[in-house]
Order: C-alpha cells, then sequence, then structure tokens
C-alpha cells in the first residue's frame, strides 16, 4: 500500500488551519485561508500536492456534509417572518446574477452559440447566484443591526436564494447531456421532489418519535448521517440531481426537530471541521494553475467582479424596492447579498466535475468569491455610516 495519502492529509489539515487562522486574525473568512493553502501547496505553486482519487472522494463527503449541515440549520421561523419580500429578494437575487454573468462568460469565450456554450455560461452564472450570508450576519451583529428588519430580511434571502440556487443546479444538471429530453429532466426533477416530500414526512416521524428517548446519543448523529448519504445517493442516480440537492432537503427534513437538531449539527460539524471541509476546500485550490492566468483571463476576471457584485446589488436592491423598503433599506438589502462562499465554490466543483467548467477559469471564480468576501462588510458599514449607533 502506497501510504503518502496520509502525508497529504496531513499537509493539508495542517495548513489549511495555519492559513485559516491567518485570514480570521484580518477579519476573512477561514474559507479564504483554506484556499491559499491549496493553492500553495498545489501544482499552481509549489508543486508538493496533486490531485487524486482519495482526495476527490474525500472532498465530495466535504461538500456533502456541508450542505446538510446548511440545510438542517435553516431556521423556518425566520422563514415565515419575511415572507414574500424574502422570496423575491431572493428570486431576482439569483436569476439576475446567472443572467449577467453567463453573458459575460458568453462575450469572452463563445464565438459561435451553441447548446454545450450556453450550458457552460449557465453554470458560471448559477456559480454566482448564492448567496453566504455569514460574513453579512457578523458585520450586522457586529454594529447590533441584526435583528432588525433589514437583518431578518437577509437572512431569510440568503437561505431562499441558496435553495432556488440548488434547484437550479439541479435543473443544469439534469440538461447537460444534450441528447436528454429537456422534459423527461424536469419529469425527473418533479418526481425527486414528490420522492423527498413523501421520504420527509415518514422520515421526520421516524426521528421524532426516536428523539424522544435518545435525543442525545451518537445514535441519532449516525443515523441522520447515514440518511443524509441515502438521499445524496437517490438523488444523483435515481433521478439525476446533485447528490448535494439531496444531502440539503435531507436537512430540511430534519430542521425542525429542535431537540435533535443542534445535537446532530454540532456532532458532524466536528467530523466537517476536522477532516472533510479542509480536504474539499484545499482541493479546489490544488485545481487551480497560476501559469495558465493571462491577459484575456485578468479582464474576464475584472469584468465577472463587477458583473457579480453589481447584479446582487440591483437584483436584490430592486426587489426590496419593489416591496416597499426604503431607498437605504433597499441598497443595505443589495449589498448584504454581495458575499458568495462556499455553495459557489460547491457549484464551481460540480461544474467542473462535469466539464461545464474549464479548470483554467477557477482562479476568477476563487478571485471573485474572495473579493466579495472582503469587500461586503466594508460597503455595509458604509451604508449604516449615517445612521445613529
Amino acid at each position: 500500500m502506497n501510504y503518502s495519502f496520509l502525508l497529504s492529509i496531513a499537509l493539508i489539515l495542517l495548513f489549511t488551519k495555519l492559513f485559516g487562522l491567518a485570514t480570521a486574525k484580518v477579519h476573512l473568512p477561514q474559507v479564504v485561508g483554506a484556499l491559499v493553502a491549496g493553492i500553495l501547496l498545489g501544482p499552481g505553486c509549489f508543486g508538493i500536492l496533486h490531485e487524486s482519487n482519495f482526495l476527490t472522494y474525500t472532498a465530495e463527503i466535504g461538500v456533502i456534509l456541508l450542505m446538510f449541515i446548511a440545510g438542517i440549520d435553516t431556521d423556518m421561523n425566520v422563514l415565515k417572518k419575511t415572507g414574500p419580500a424574502a422570496c423575491l429578494i431572493a428570486t431576482l437575487g439569483v436569476f439576475v446574477p446567472i443572467f449577467v454573468c453567463s453573458g459575460v462568460y458568453l462575450l469572452f469565450f463563445v464565438k459561435s452559440f451553441s447548446y454545450t456554450a450556453l450550458m457552460k455560461a449557465l453554470f458560471i452564472g448559477v456559480v454566482f447566484a448564492a448567496t453566504s450570508v455569514s460574513i453579512t450576519v457578523e458585520t450586522l451583529n457586529e454594529m447590533g443591526k441584526l435583528q432588525t428588519n433589514v437583518g431578518a430580511t437577509l437572512l431569510s434571502a440568503a437561505i431562499i436564494d441558496d435553495i432556488i440556487g440548488i434547484v437550479v443546479l439541479s435543473v443544469l444538471s439534469g440538461l447537460g447531456d444534450d441528447t436528454v429530453n429537456p422534459y423527461g429532466v424536469v419529469a425527473k426533477i418533479g418526481l425527486f421532489f414528490l420522492f423527498t416530500f413523501i421520504v420527509g414526512l415518514v422520515v421526520y416521524r421516524i426521528f421524532k418519535m426516536i428523539t424522544i428517548r435518545h435525543s442525545h446519543t451518537r445514535r441519532l448523529a449516525v443515523w441522520a448521517l447515514a440518511f443524509c448519504f441515502i438521499m445524496s445517493y437517490c438523488a444523483e442516480k435515481l433521478f439525476g440531481v446533485a447528490d448535494i440537492t439531496g444531502a440539503f432537503f435531507a436537512g430540511v427534513i430534519l430542521c425542525n426537530l429542535t431537540d435533535m437538531k443542534q445535537f446532530v449539527a454540532k456532532k458532524l460539524t466536528v467530523a466537517s471541521y476536522l477532516f472533510f471541509t479542509p480536504v474539499f476546500f484545499a482541493g479546489i485550490g490544488l485545481k487551480i494553475k497560476i501559469e495558465s492566468v493571462g491577459a484575456n483571463l485578468i479582464f474576464f476576471t475584472l469584468c465577472l467582479i463587477i458583473a457579480a457584485v453589481g447584479s446582487k446589488i440591483i437584483g436584490c436592491g430592486l426587489a426590496a424596492k419593489i416591496c416597499k423598503m426604503s431607498n437605504s433599506d433597499s441598497l443595505k438589502i443589495g449589498v448584504g447579498m454581495i458575499a458568495r462562499g462556499e455553495v459557489a465554490l460547491m457549484v464551481a466543483q460540480k461544474g467542473i466535475l462535469s466539464g461545464y467548467i474549464d479548470p483554467k477559469i477557477l482562479p476568477s471564480i476563487v478571485i471573485c468569491v474572495v473579493f466579495a468576501a472582503l469587500i461586503t462588510p466594508i460597503i455595509l458599514k458604509w451604508t449604516y455610516s449615517g445612521e445613529n449607533k
């Protein structure tokens, strides 16, 4: 047996943690440090580590765990509180970036229009559809503005646009083969949601009975994780839907079980944080090859940054204005939805594996994600600068 995988894991864990702590010191998400660690360790820089089947499978488990935890952490009460406004903000906040960012890709890389070119462009658009609200929440909490109408609306809209983005990704994944009947794809996705609804009713009742006697036992976390993997497998193999979609909705099914959700999320977060998630984010960095960055790609990156940032401000801000929010609050909503994070990188990973995102474009995607993480708290604080604290 070749034991080099042990050294690979050790280096990934050490360097992602070290760089994660370094970025946290300057008030950036630790994911940024993990990405930097992967870039430095990978073939794009020092060439110490390279992609392997082991790292690929481990990273896939990492992304499934992330989506399951995101689903189980969904707060239905927050979604109900803001209602229609959050839905409209989320909807425009998904489809405006898809349209604008897809257009930027078509402008730079497509000379003759085709089905494949459209799919590639749409995958780029979907990468920037979902919002990472954690940075916004942390900023609002720091300013004492989280428990406001704007704060609640932002939180709900970010949750909903994650759901919409994942559904759109599932549709694109199903349409990835140009020989597939689009109506068949839509039918299979509809069947997936019907399957999820029926399974959800049954599994929810089962877990509700289990939590009466075993609400804080390790076996509960094991069963929940098994359910997550079963849903991921069924989504991918039976319905042609992305496995992370199955994982996310597995979490949503369990999110109302208050007695168990915090316990299960805590247990799985430990496993994810210790091992699988660092491998996933470092794996993104390993795919980046610095030498592939040319003048055209640099200009594309700049335009993509403008598109990614501007489309969220315009789409979400316009939706907030339609919902009769003030100009000031509409701007705050738009700015608060700028940040991209884990979901964007997950979609990028799926796009690369499906062949619809060229790994050469990955540096542009990573730079956009990092830039959005950097700029969101700065602009958001500026939008509140004229108010009394």
